[in-house]
């Protein structure tokens, strides 16, 4: 079930495939800003998010991306004083998972398969879906 009170992680690709109002994913980003969600960041993914957004859109989408995340009550900011190192094939993924972890998040949102080996690990459980599983989660709750 989707809610306010459910905590969810986005890698970088899932939110700036949200961000375009011309593809079906933009409904994911107008679901958080309207509060469906919360959404879990660290310092190190809002570092990421701005970098990847400015290099790929522009600086300006960045800065209001980022705008949003401080104004919004419905961003739960985490600090993970460990990593866990459970993605080998690339280790810059693996703030995500730890965000996921402190976060108590019900899972990762991703197409990236780096994060396919966590299906395999029991503890710490990680759930990770796709987007369009997350579009569908979101549009369910609607209809």
């Amino acid at each position: 079930m989707i809610g306010v009170n459910t905590n969810y992680v986005l890698d970088t690709n899932s939110l700036i495939m949200s961000l375009s109002s011309r593809n079906k994913y933009s409904y994911i980003w107008d679901a958080f800003v309207t509060g469906r969600y919360t959404l879990c960041v660290t310092n190190e993914i809002l570092t990421e998010y701005e970098e990847v957004i400015s290099r790929n859109i522009n600086q300006r989408v960045a800065r209001i991306v980022l705008s949003y995340f401080m104004l919004l009550p419905n961003v739960k900011f985490v600090d993970p004083h460990y990593s866990f190192g459970l993605i080998h094939a690339d280790f810059d993924d693996n703030k995500f998972v730890d965000c996921a972890i402190v976060a108590n998040a019900r899972c990762i949102v991703t197409q990236d398969h780096h994060f396919d080996v966590l299906s395999t690990i029991d503890f710490p459980k990680v759930d990770v879906i796709d987007i369009d599983e997350f579009l569908k989660m979101l549009l369910s709750e609607v209809n």
